[in-house]
């Protein structure tokens, strides 16, 4: 082999060992629903770059309707994953320990019981109290809390099978509902509806929360960490200005206009960052410990949970300085 040969052989070696050591961390993030505002920090972060800036390359893997995303997550065949806090602490209880939440988008729970303003309900304890249809999923833990706290029931439950159709048709009939999401609909088929938040009455479980597996968190704390702090700028930049992440998200979910996107992205801003917050995404220990306990009372766990192991702090400053633009 001559001199000018081995020369370009050793450059393409090196180029190619370099390319390696710098090649983003491919990841792979799995949604519980579809590409909706309240994914908007976790698409924002690629639209923005905030995921390459931190040497990740993600993957985010919509869900659907009843999408086991904790089993999916657990089984390792994901790295991350939008759970519940509630659904966390029951694999917890039934023997899956080796998922944990990172980060929690929404600090106030977007669970909330819409009604007619004709009604004139005063408080979530006056509708429950009232005469009426309340159509909601009797089994959810936030059902059972309220039944436990206000009950005797008097309003007259029945199950609730998705859509408005039965609210707009019988100003009697009220409903659970997302903060961010029946309550716009309504309005915008006419109706004056007020809405309860189910938080506001103590049962107040993180949700939209982003979870992995301890095996991720002992054998790359580095990489857990960066994806946090990718996912929190991603929340700052959609929360800042949600407009060039809807765009994006419109062109994955066709089913969502415009108009709704916006409606939405407002509606859940003060449940992402209420105010007193110290760190977006964060969680207390207190919050965790609360939930467990709840969820005891409730016979919907019945063994000890350890709410220490149920989360990871969030870290006091990002873990490597941004260097992509907004």
């Amino acid at each position: 082999m001559n001199r000018l040969m081995l020369t370009l052989v050793l450059c393409a070696a090196s180029v190619t060992v370099l390319a390696e050591a710098t090649a983003p961390d491919r990841v792979r993030l799995a949604l519980n629903w579809k590409a909706e505002p309240q994914f908007g920090g976790f698409y924002a972060a690629a639209v923005h770059g905030h995921y390459a800036a931190q040497g990740l390359d993600v993957e985010i893997i919509e869900g659907g309707s009843g999408t086991p995303t904790i089993q999916v997550v657990g089984a390792g065949r994901t790295d991350f994953a939008i759970v519940s806090a509630d659904e966390l602490v029951i694999s917890h209880e039934r023997g899956a320990g080796n998922v944990v939440a990172v980060f929690a988008t929404y600090q106030t729970n977007p669970q909330a019981i819409m009604a007619h303003r004709a009604r004139g309900f005063e408080s979530l304890e006056a509708l429950l109290r009232s005469d009426g249809t309340l159509l909601w999923q009797a089994g959810l833990p936030y059902a059972q809390y309220l039944t436990r706290k206000y009950g005797p029931l008097k309003v007259r439950t029945a199950p609730y099978l998705g859509g408005i159709g039965n609210f707009q048709n019988d100003p009697r009939v009220s409903q659970q509902c997302f903060f961010t999401s029946e309550p716009l609909t309504a309005r915008r088929a006419g109706l004056d509806v007020q809405t309860f938040l189910v938080a506001d009455s103590g049962y107040n479980p993180y949700t939209t929360v982003l979870a992995t597996t301890r095996a991720l968190i002992e054998g790359s704390p580095d990489q857990v960490e960066r994806m946090v702090a990718a996912v929190r700028a991603g929340w700052e930049s959609y929360l800042a200005d949600p407009a060039p992440t809807n765009r994006a998200m419109a062109e994955v979910n066709r089913a969502m206009d415009a108009q709704t996107f916006a409606e939405s992205a407002a509606a859940q801003a003060p449940l992402i960052r209420p105010e007193g917050l110290d760190v977006l995404g964060g969680m207390t220990l207190e919050r965790w410990q609360t939930l467990v306990d709840q969820l005891r009372e409730l016979g919907v766990i019945r063994h000890h949970v350890d709410p220490a192991l149920l989360f990871l702090e969030a870290p006091a400053t990002p873990v490597q300085e941004e260097t992509a633009g907004d």
